[in-house]
């Protein structure tokens, strides 16, 4: 089974070796910081409600009745399933709070609390622990009650109100972008705190907020408008910081994307497409300048690219030292050599639907790499493993099942 490694499963040790994370979260950025943890040894155990499993498991296609996306979400996680609104599972939850380092949870602000298990409880378990707490808005403020998805903070945050060409409407994106930022935020917020944990002995409470690290990532907006009143408007595929910076047409009806952003490139590109003495030009000398004398360098690399086949653009950019990429669907994701020279998606062997390949873990460590262990298992596969090895007898076991706690 193919990590960055390349080596077998369960030979791997991974920098999180030895932690233990009780994933309780549903679609999907606790569920994706959870699975980043585990891609680097730690042991994370996916908790589902036992006749509701995380809706990832049924979301976009299937292959045989087997949801896709599960596989990649659920990967390096045992799964087990708890009622936590029941007495026994909420008991089960505590015990297994015990043994554990982190707890990744997303519901609503007070659901834990009105099933006993909230900060109070669950420190009282185990004082080292780290609860991670995900939600759209955040445990406090005038919004933290309602219900919201990553589709809200990219609504809210700005994000769409740049996206779309300048005419149009805004655009939301095709995939969970603001889950996705938040999950990376929130691995790395877990890891924060258990470096404090270190120093201190003691857990604590993680607050992240999904409408928060989009913002983060969507640069200086707020400076902009705090000292200039500057609003970003939507400029399409242009940029109010380069140009020429857009996607281009190709002879033979592809497309790529050409950026600017360093003052080099510009040079060699108008070199490129022939048209050096627009470098001369006393608004060439700045990314901003150049951007307001867009539509003239539109033209002259649109209409160079427009008399040249794709490879003949990437091969003609290369030797010129200037930045273009192709624009590129996942058919040419699953076949670019750069992508198959990092094993950025590697193949898996999945005991249901045999190989399959999936993007590989995030990054690459030189001395304790990660590693995708297994793929994602089926709803409640490893429950009596878990609670056995949690030290609970097949009688206790047997009878959590039977009050449906299980």
């Amino acid at each position: 089974m193919s990590g960055h490694t390349g080596s077998e499963a369960g030979t791997d040790r991974g920098p999180l070796t030895g932690l233990r994370v009780l994933d309780l979260a549903t679609l999907f950025a606790g569920p994706l910081a959870a699975t980043m943890l585990g891609d680097f040894g730690a042991e994370v155990v996916k908790v589902e409600h036992p006749a509701k499993p995380d809706p990832s498991r049924g979301h976009g296609p299937s292959k045989d009745g087997i949801g896709l996306w599960w596989k990649l979400l659920g990967r390096n996680k045992r799964t087990i399933t708890l009622d936590l609104s029941r007495p026994g599972g909420r008991a089960t939850l505590l015990r297994l709070a015990a043994t554990a380092d982190v707890i990744i949870e997303n519901f609503r602000p007070g659901t834990l609390e009105k099933w006993d298990l909230g900060w109070a409880e669950l420190s009282a378990a185990n004082p080292r622990l780290v609860l991670a707490r995900v939600t759209a808005f955040g445990q406090f403020g005038p919004y933290a009650h309602r219900p919201g998805f990553g589709t809200l903070a990219e609504a809210m945050s700005g994000f769409a109100a740049i996206t779309g060409e300048p005419d149009s409407p805004p655009t939301l994106p095709p995939f969970g972008l603001a889950d996705s930022i938040a999950g990376l935020a929130t691995a790395y917020a877990v890891m924060a705190a258990l470096r404090a944990r270190d120093a201190s002995d003691r857990g604590q409470v993680i607050d992240m907020a999904i409408i928060e690290p989009i913002l983060t990532v969507l640069g200086p907006q707020p400076v902009w408008y705090d000292q200039l009143g500057y609003v970003q408007p939507r400029t399409g595929n242009r940029s109010a910081n380069n140009a020429p910076r857009n996607t281009y047409r190709t002879a033979d009806g592809s497309w790529v994307a050409v950026s600017t952003s360093a003052q080099s490139i510009a040079e060699r590109l108008m070199r490129l497409v022939g048209r050096p003495e627009l470098i001369e030009e006393p608004w060439f000398a700045t990314g901003a300048d150049r951007a307001r004398h867009a539509d003239v360098l539109d033209e002259a690399v649109g209409s160079w690219i427009a008399r040249h086949r794709r490879v003949e653009v990437l091969d003609a950019f290369e030797k010129a030292e200037a930045a273009v990429a192709p624009i590129q669907d996942v058919r040419d994701v699953m076949e670019d050599p750069q992508y198959a020279a990092l094993d950025a998606i590697t193949t898996v062997a999945d005991p249901e639907l045999g190989p399959l390949r999936m993007q590989n873990v995030l990054f690459r460590l030189s001395a304790t790499p990660g590693a995708i262990r297994w793929t994602g298992r089926p709803h409640g596969a490893d429950t009596d493993a878990v609670l056995t090895e949690l030290g609970l007898s097949e009688a206790e076991i047997t009878t959590l099942r039977s009050e449906g706690a299980l």
